[in-house]
């Protein structure tokens, strides 16, 4: 006769259900008892019914299984997250070789350490070259341009400034020129007429 298999889900009988996990309950202590003797392994189990009520076995100290899987479960922990002490290595690592990489190219650049470049490398490398002094070529002409523009703005300004100094020099001259012509004039008159005083005197 073939054994009807049984379908797992909720028993609804209580008294059914009661029966069925005292049994079943049994049979995985068993099992477990089993593999434990037949593998030397060290297990623990704890169950509670719906009840509340605990059942637990355990090949050795219950307590020293469950400190020894808390104590696997935070190394387990720390090893999945890589601590602060190796992300900064990580980063100085990465930082290290970026610097040592631009190092390189730029003494490429310079025309050192070609030896071991290829076909393609250097003509990439010469494409970056030529990139490189164009660039510096360009930054030096619009420097330079600059440069003309602020000494033709200053030559304007010094101009403009010798212009108003030349204006205010005239100005000046022809107020002094202007001075001199009366005291010269004030002084003709006043001799005159110290002459006339003197004929009319005598």
């Amino acid at each position: 006769m073939v054994r009807q298999k049984i379908q797992i889900k909720k028993i609804d009988n209580l008294t059914a259900r009661q029966v069925t996990f005292s049994k079943r309950r049994r049979g995985v202590f068993k099992k477990a008892q089993e593999l434990s003797t037949l593998c030397d392994a060290e297990i623990a189990l704890i169950v509670f019914s719906a009840t509340g009520k605990l059942f637990h076995y355990s090949s050795s100290s219950m307590m020293e299984l469950i400190e020894r899987h808390r104590r696997q479960s935070e190394n387990s922990s720390k090893l999945g997250k890589p601590s602060l002490q190796l992300q900064e290595n990580d980063n100085y690592g990465l930082l290290s070789k970026m610097l040592e990489e631009k190092t390189r190219e730029l003494r490429q650049l310079k025309g050192e350490e070609l030896q071991g470049l290829d076909m393609d490398e250097l003509i990439k490398l010469e494409k970056r070259a030529h990139g490189v002094l164009n660039h510096v070529v360009e930054t030096k002409n619009d420097k330079f341009f600059k440069e003309i523009n602020m000494l033709m703005k200053k030559e304007s300004k010094l101009m403009e400034e010798n212009a108003k100094l030349k204006q205010q020099a005239e100005v000046r001259v022809d107020l002094l020129f202007s001075k001199i012509i009366y005291h010269f004039s004030y002084c003709i008159h006043a001799l005159e007429f110290s002459s006339e005083f003197r004929i009319l005197k005598s």
